[in-house]
């Protein structure tokens, strides 16, 4: 029931934003998504269940983004220059986004374990969200693999990509940096483009 989900996950979103997690009652998601609350059970099995399918939404919504902004037109540099963006913004505006990519859970949020919950659904979805989660140094390492496949492509052999993975790298962990510690005004893009003007990797 792919619509219920994705409704109780909405639900179980927003009320996040309005209370501490551990203010928000299973009863009221449901209500909130127009389910019975075995409907809510079903789909998640518990609370942490639904937490993490929460969390795991979140990760894939933001790696979703990377995949666009990496796709979308301009040379190399600006597309990089777009993700950077994207992980502060996205980190800005949604409160497990910067928890993930920050690896700082404050006491409002959900704190799921980033290692494979046991799983007793039966649904592939609530199987997946129960594996590993992805932890700071993993979204380092599949925004970077992400860009060095896309900027790459079939033009340079594997063997000469050392330099592009350094380089996106290095901006991926600058996009970090400006998560932590955001900067001033449109500076996200001057910091990047700054950055790999003094690394000419990028093709």
């Amino acid at each position: 029931m792919p619509a219920a989900r994705e409704s109780l996950l909405d639900a179980a979103y927003t009320a996040l934003v309005r209370r501490p997690w551990s203010a928000v009652r299973m009863v009221d998601v449901a209500a909130a998504a127009g389910v019975s609350r075995q409907t809510l059970y079903n789909e998640f099995g518990s609370k942490d269940g639904l937490a993490r399918a929460l969390v795991r939404r979140e990760a894939d919504g933001y790696l979703a983004g990377v995949d666009r902004a990496l796709t979308g037109p301009g040379d190399p540099r600006d597309r990089l220059t777009a993700t950077a963006e994207w992980t502060t913004v996205s980190a800005r505006e949604n409160v497990l986004v910067r928890a993930l990519l920050t690896g700082f859970w404050s006491e409002r949020l959900p704190a799921p374990a980033l290692a494979a919950a046991r799983s007793g659904s039966a649904g592939p979805a609530q199987r997946r969200a129960d594996g590993p989660l992805p932890s700071p140094a993993d979204f380092v390492a599949l925004v970077r693999d992400r860009a060095v496949a896309a900027l790459a492509g079939p033009v340079l052999p594997r063997s000469d990509t050392t330099d592009l993975v350094r380089s996106c790298e290095l901006v991926v962990r600058l996009a970090l940096s400006c998560v932590a510690a955001p900067p001033a005004g449109d500076a996200v893009a001057e910091l990047v483009r700054g950055a790999l003007h003094r690394h000419p990797a990028v093709p």
